[in-house]
Formats: structure tokens, sequence, C-alpha cells
């Protein structure tokens, strides 16, 4: 048999009306075959769909008794001709389900073992199963689907920032280690023993480089590596929507990012999502939201009332405030709770950080059930502060103000979940600004970067880098979408001194600035732009727009949550001559 005989000239989800009464050559895999003890039916599936095959015995009584053989997945070769099928057969769900195609001859090109699972969506299968046989998975059409979909937004992606005048450049994956952050991976290096490349957590260095080197916009659709601990959000290869501009101010690059999500959301959702995004300060955050990350779907924003209760007569609240604590709350609206309901959100309070919760309902004219035993000055204050309508919850605690705004952010969350407040169909995308620059690290007895320590700090605030490090803002944002942080980026430091200044701020000697990143430094002598740029998680983009649960979901191959692969059972040991090429010599602990 030639396969160029059988080369398929039409695909099977291509079936339209222009094919009816002309003969087609069809090449894909058996999706199922129903025996009707006569008539033999085939569901032919390939990338573009699927269409229906008619063995009939009629017509071809050989071919039809061949037919018998198909199984499941068997990959086949049809000839034959494109009919209507017969009223009351039509197949709505399917774009060809007004045709089928009369099988006049086919082959089998390749048989197929009996899949592990059924290859049709709505079927749960175990993930484990599902990641060991991916190559089948993948051939259901969601999952199918989920890879295309990504392969568009690629391209949508790459059209904008070209449009936008970005040269799209690769950077090395076999780089530097120059650990402040997550762990590297590490690669041996044979032909320099005893040395050892890193896999780039990000292109970080590189895209500041390529700045100096003149290319002003830059991007790059890129592999990301992090030796880190895995949740349903973490992959230890992941991929970057990376840039970086020249020339620029924060609200330049946010101009040109809000740009690129209209895009995204307008070509492959149809969705013309509002622009510009919002904007908040990371205190304001924290401060109305607990969160740095706050989803802003529903409102139900912290309020802070201590001077409601300086004279309080709760001890719980009293001691607090006299300790430097506070007191916020959160309005909840018409919620229908049941007393019990209520119990067991306050029973549930320790667990996410907060001290205690105390609550007061408002019913008609402001008649009120609470927990505790308010004065009316208090309710008078509530009544004020939150404008409760029938109905209302006001749930309050009392705290030092970070853990208690992290706390009541973490509630928040709960209840609007509760509540069904997280509409999926909605798009709600805000820039977090003014992030800290450091924060303190206990473990390490230093102040570390929040971001990391090219992030440029706000100008008004670089005096405070000698006397209260812990103060000055950074010119850092976050693009959050729903809850979820897409990605972050900063202006960054462009000139030496300001560079080894905050090494210096965090304890990084000289000699240690010189051997991780001297070559950056070193750049930074020859004319180097004030520029800035954003790095956006793809994987967790696709899985937002898409509504997966988990970033394995759309990744191609991906990881387990211990960082194995069960396709091909990666990581696995290697030879001993392996090991001694590279003269490394395994310890057995």
């Amino acid at each position: 048999m030639k396969f160029s005989e059988w080369k398929r000239n039409v695909c099977c989800g291509e079936i339209s009306e222009e094919h009816v009464g002309k003969e087609v050559i069809l090449n894909g895999w058996a999706f199922r075959r129903r025996d009707h003890g006569g008539v033999i039916f085939v569901d032919l599936r390939d990338r573009s769909g699927i269409v229906q095959l008619v063995f009939n015995p009629e017509k071809n009584k050989e071919v039809h008794n061949l037919a018998r053989e198909i199984k499941d997945e068997y990959v086949l070769a049809v000839k034959g001709k494109v009919v209507y099928r017969p009223e009351g057969t039509v197949n709505p769900k399917i774009p060809t389900g007004k045709y089928e195609v009369v099988v006049e001859d086919f082959v089998i090109l390749n048989p197929s073992a009996h899949p592990p699972f059924p290859l049709e969506d709505g079927v749960k299968v175990d993930e484990m199963l599902r990641l060991k046989y991916r190559y089948l998975d993948m051939r259901r059409p969601s999952v199918m689907n989920t890879f295309i979909f990504r392969h568009r937004l690629y391209q949508v992606v790459r059209n904008y920032l070209s449009s936008q005048g970005f040269i799209e450049i690769e950077t090395p994956f076999l780089t530097k280690s120059t650990p402040e952050g997550a762990r590297d991976y590490l690669v041996p290096s044979r032909v320099n023993p005893g040395k050892f490349y890193a896999l780039p957590q990000s292109p970080q260095l590189f895209k500041q480089i390529l700045m100096v080197a003149g290319f002003e916009r830059y991007f790059q659709i890129v592999r990301c590596f992090r030796d880190e601990d895995l949740r349903a959000d973490r992959q230890p290869e992941f991929t970057q929507i990376d840039m970086e501009m020249s020339f620029i101010d924060e609200d330049d690059l946010f101009n040109v990012v809000e740009g690129m999500f209209y895009t995204i959301f307008k070509e492959l959702k149809g969705i013309e999502i509002p622009v510009p995004f919002r904007r908040i300060s990371y205190n304001t955050a924290i401060s109305k939201y607990g969160s740095d990350k706050p989803d802003l779907r529903f409102s139900m924003e912290i309020h802070h009332i201590s001077d409601l209760f300086k004279n309080t007569e709760l001890n719980f609240i009293r001691k607090e405030i006299e300790n430097g604590g506070e007191i916020a709350g959160i309005k909840v609206q018409s919620p229908n709770f049941s007393r019990k309901d209520i119990e067991t959100i306050s029973a549930e309070a320790s667990s996410i950080g907060l001290k205690g919760l105390i609550w007061i309902k408002f019913d008609e004219g402001n008649r009120t059930t609470s927990s505790v035993k308010f004065s009316q000055e208090e309710v008078e204050g509530l009544i004020k502060e939150f404008e409760p309508e029938r109905g209302d919850i006001i749930f309050l605690s009392a705290g030092k103000s970070e853990e208690l705004c992290r706390g009541l952010g973490e509630l928040r969350l709960r209840l609007g979940k509760r509540l069904g407040l997280m509409n999926s169909e909605r798009y709600e995308f805000l820039w977090v600004t003014e992030f800290p620059l450091l924060e303190w690290s206990e473990e390490e007895g230093r102040y570390v970067a929040m971001h990391h320590p090219f992030t440029s700090p706000v100008e008004e605030d670089i005096p405070l880098l000698d006397k209260e490090p812990g103060k000055v803002r950074a010119r850092a944002y976050d693009l959050v979408l729903n809850g979820v942080e897409l990605g972050g980026g900063s202006i960054r430091i462009h000139r030496r001194d300001l560079q080894e200044k905050m090494f210096e701020v965090l304890k990084i000697s000289k000699e240690e600035a010189e051997l991780k990143f001297g070559f950056l430094l070193k750049a930074f002598e020859y004319g180097a732009p004030p520029h800035g740029g954003i790095a956006f998680g793809l994987d967790r983009l696709v899985m937002l727009l898409l509504g997966a649960e988990s970033l394995r979901d759309v990744i191609a191959f991906p990881k387990t949550q211990k960082a194995v692969c069960p396709l091909t059972d990666a990581p696995s040991p290697v030879s001993d001559a392996q090991l001694a090429e590279l003269h490394i010599r395994i310890l057995k602990t």
C-alpha cells in the first residue's frame, strides 16, 4: 500500500454542503464503532472534528465485513461518498451532523491497543493515569482544544507586541546561578569540571542588558524554571510572557499591557474589557481587602473603626487596643445566614489568623441581634460607618493591624465564595502599586527584596535606604485578575551607584555582588537607559481564561506535585559513566 494513494483530501470536521455527492479521502482515528447487525457505523476523528462513516453491506459486503475488525483508536484511511444523513438521524451537536460518508474502501494504517480509559469528554479519569498516557488524554476534544486555544493566545500576544514595536529575542537557558529567591535548577558542566550552569528563573538580567544594548522594546514567550515546592498553581517549569521597555514610566507600561489584555479578551473571548484598569497602592489593598491581590468582583471592604471603641466595655476589644492593636470589620449584605451558619463562620476565625470574631445583625428599623452586648453609642457608630440595611451582618475582630487585615481578607474571600459572589464570567483587573521595596527576614537576619534586587525605589524614598529601609516604597506593580496575580514587574535600577547601594542594604558584599552580578554592573557603566518591564504567567492566564482547575490541565506535559513526569518517569537515575564524565559522585544518606 502506498500511503500517497490514501492521503486525505479533506479533514473530518470540514465535511460540509460542498462535499455532498463527491468522493473524499479521510484519515483519522476510530472514535467509536456501532454494529447494528447490518449497517456498521464508525465515528472517525481527527484534530478538526468528527464525521460518521457508514459501512453498508448492500453497497460493499467485503468492505462491510472488514469493518468488523475496526476497534477504538485504530488509525484509518477511508475512501467514500458524502451524503446527507437520513431524516431523523441528524446530530445537531457536531458541525458535520447533517452528513455521513458511505465507505467504498478503507485501510487500517495502524491498529491500537485498547485505551486504558475512555477518550471522550465528561468521563472522570484519575489524573495520574491521564498524565501517564498523556498522548491519549490529549486526543480528548476538550484537552486538544485547550492547546489549540493556547496556540491562538501565543499568536495574539506576538502580533500585538510586534505591532507596538517590540522585538522578540531569545535569551539563554544555560546561564549563571544568581540565587536571590527560589532555588535554581543546576546543570553541571562537563567541559568545566566543578562548575555549573543554572536554568533561568526568569530572563531578568538578560532583558535588562538588552535595554543597555539599545533594543528599547523586547519581548519573549519564554520557559522558566524554579526548584520550589509545588501547588495547584505552580510547576517547576513554566511559561512567561516577558517584556522590557526603555525610556518609560509606569503609565507607559500600563498602557501597553492594558492594550494587550484588551486584545486578548476581544479576540479569544469576544469580550471588550474596560480600560484603563483600576489602580491602588499596596497599603490600600491590604487595608481595604486584606490582600495584595484583592478580588474586586464583590465589595465587602474592610472598615477600620478603633475610634468607635476607644471607651468600650468589651474586654476582648479593649485589651487589643491597649496593646497597640485595632478593631476592624466587614459588612455582609443580606446573606440569609442562619444562627448556626454564623456560629460556624465565627468558629473558623482562628484557622484564618483572627483572634476572635464577633457579629451584629441588623433587622427592620435597625433592631439588632449580636454575639456580644454593644453599647447604644457603639451601635449608632456602626450604623453610621457601615450604613447597614435590613438583613445585613457586620463581622468584627481585633488584633495587630496587618495580621487583622490579612485575617479579615481571608474571611472576605470565604464569604464571597459561600455567597456565590465570584462570578466566573466577570473579569476585574487591578494594578497594585508601590509595594514595599524590602521586607525583614527573621531567618536571615537582614532585609530581602520583596520582588528582586533590581527594582527601583520610589525616588523620594531613596534617602530612607540609609535611615529606615523598611519604609522605602518600590516602583513595583502587580497585575491582578479576579484575585489572582497574573504577573508583576517594576521600573528597574539603571545606575551602578544605586544598584550597589541596593546590594549594600541587602547585606550583599562587594565581592559577592561582583561575583554574581558583575556583568550587569559593568553594563550599567555604558549608558544604561531608564527602563522597566513585567512578566506574566502564561500558563496561569490560560487556566483563568478557560476556567481550568490546575496548571497541569493547560500544560502539555506537566509535572506532578512531586515534580515527576508520569509519562517519561523523569527525573530518573543516570549511569555511573555519565556521572563520571561530569565529575559527580552521589553520596548515600
